[in-house]
């Protein structure tokens, strides 16, 4: 019964965090706007951009503010790339 409880509490602990998925999914819409915005217009930096800020949270651990700090990395970039 021990070994069962303590099993539970490490599968627990290795799920991501409410605020890690929120912010991953905020990021992933972001993301496929501005991967549709550059098929739909010749700008593939802002296609290939999307697909980065789409995924990128399947490379991250389970740090939220790694998450964030990419995350708005890629935006900066991309709102960069969208006034070229």
């Amino acid at each position: 019964m021990m070994n069962e409880e303590a099993l539970l509490a490490e599968l627990i602990g290795m799920l991501p965090s409410p605020t890690y998925i929120v912010i991953s999914i905020i990021f992933g819409v972001i993301g496929l706007y501005c991967f549709q915005y550059g098929r739909k217009k010749p700008h593939p930096h802002l296609k290939w951009g999307g697909l980065a800020l789409m995924f990128y949270p399947y490379l991250i651990g389970n740090d939220t503010r790694l998450l964030v700090i990419v995350g708005l990395a890629l935006c900066a970039l991309l709102f960069y790339w969208r006034e070229r």
